[in-house]
């Protein structure tokens, strides 16, 4: 069946699942349907298809009698990086996927008490996989976290739309409090009689690959029990995952180890430590480090870029300008560029003067001059750009139209 894409949504900051899942009702209902929605991590693995699809439709059976359902994984030992959902009653009148009223939610336990959770049989990893219908989730957020509903509908109303994009209001958003579904609401569904909860227990093939150790897990690996990925040269190494983005990775004389080289840092844990990588990302925070948020390699709308060198007053970008599109007419007030076509032909605005440029031509865009660049081609275009200037920062950006909405 074919439908007509809708928009993506955009947030301006990153508030957690409750604020993302409640903007995307909102969206919905906005737009006149009352849709069935289904939340997903995109770090997990689902190899069983087919039964995955036979507890979706036990889902959409327990959402026409009007709960929100989430879907949990049997136990296969005592993990303490996931969080556990206890099973109550089961539910006598969901279709062939066992399907419990929900007991409650535990975040991630010890060793203890994860032991003991398995020995119980009473409970299941939470997957982090919701589905509900739009207008009881709103209605959720309503009587349980008025506080997001009112900011996410707020930035959702005041929101723009264009190109297959909308944007959310930016500072109702930044305003709205972070939370995830299980805090937010489905850990306090006890203190509303009207709406129910359900667990489904889902067996399809699951797993979490959001850690380093799961990844290792389900790569294939070598007479060594290595999984190799990119330029890499092991030696005396076993039961490792080496991965190499950009240079030649080596090891040697090492074992369970995850080695992960990519543009913007290089990473080396024992593997059974990879839960504890988002307190490294905390500490990173903490010392207010660059490569949290500037990465070498950028995506914008119009294609990307990559840093190839930054130093005080001088900085060096490969750009991608896909077919058919075109950055925004802009000008910088504390910088000069300079454009070398590498690749592609690129048509140039600068100040009243539009003009193509072919591979090894050149063009300089005086600091404070309005330019833009542009590719009217079917192929990618290829731009070196130098910068110049007392700053090099993005946020020197001064536009004047464009394509996506920006401002």
């Amino acid at each position: 069946m074919n439908k007509p894409v809708q928009p993506i949504i955009l947030e301006p900051v990153g508030r957690n699942t409750a604020p993302a899942l409640t903007v995307a009702a909102l969206a919905q209902l906005g737009q006149g349907q009352d849709s069935i929605l289904l939340m997903m991590p995109a770090d997990h693995l689902i190899e069983n298809e087919s039964a995955f699809h036979q507890a979706l439709e036990t889902g959409i059976e327990l959402i026409e009698d009007k709960f929100i359902v989430t879907f949990g994984i049997e136990p296969r030992q005592a993990e303490t990086g996931y969080g556990y959902v206890e099973r109550g009653d089961e539910l006598k009148t969901a279709g062939s996927a066992g399907a419990f009223h929900v007991a409650g939610f535990t975040e991630k336990p010890d060793e203890v008490l994860a032991e003991k959770y398995i020995q119980s049989r009473k409970y299941l990893w939470n997957s982090g996989i919701f589905m509900v219908q739009s207008s009881l989730w709103v209605t959720a957020m309503k009587v349980l976290q008025a506080e997001i509903y009112q900011a996410c509908n707020t930035a959702y109303k005041n929101g723009e739309g264009g190109n297959g994009f909308f944007r959310l209001a930016e500072q109702a958003f930044i305003d709205c409090p972070g939370d995830s579904v299980d805090y937010a609401v489905m850990e306090k569904l006890a203190e509303t009689d009207d709406i129910n909860a359900a667990v489904i227990s889902l067996d399809a093939g699951w797993s979490d690959i959001g850690a380093w150790d799961k990844v290792w897990e389900h790569g294939a690996t070598d007479e060594n029990n290595n999984v190799k990925i990119g330029d890499v040269v092991a030696e005396d190494t076993t039961n490792s995952l080496i991965r190499s983005d950009k240079r030649l990775v080596t090891t040697v004389g090492c074992d369970n180890l995850a080695v992960i080289e990519t543009a913007d840092a290089v990473m080396v844990l024992n593997k059974d430590k990879s839960q504890n990588v988002r307190e490294l990302v905390a500490t990173l925070s903490e010392s207010d480090r660059d490569e949290l948020n500037l990465h070498q390699y950028v995506r914008r709308p119009w294609g990307g870029y990559e840093t190839i060198e930054i130093k005080p007053g001088c900085q060096v970008k490969r750009l991608a300008i896909k077919p058919g599109k075109k950055i925004s007419l802009q000008l910088h007030n504390k910088r000069s560029e300079h454009w070398v076509v590498i690749k592609g032909t690129a048509t140039v605005t600068k100040g009243e003067e539009v003009f193509d440029l072919e591979v090894n031509e050149s063009a300089f865009i005086p600091l404070g001059t309005k330019h833009r660049l542009e590719n009217r081609t079917e192929s990618v275009l290829e731009i070196i750009e130098v910068q110049v200037g007392e700053y090099v920062g993005e946020d020197d950006i001064v536009r004047f139209d464009d394509d996506f909405g920006r401002k």
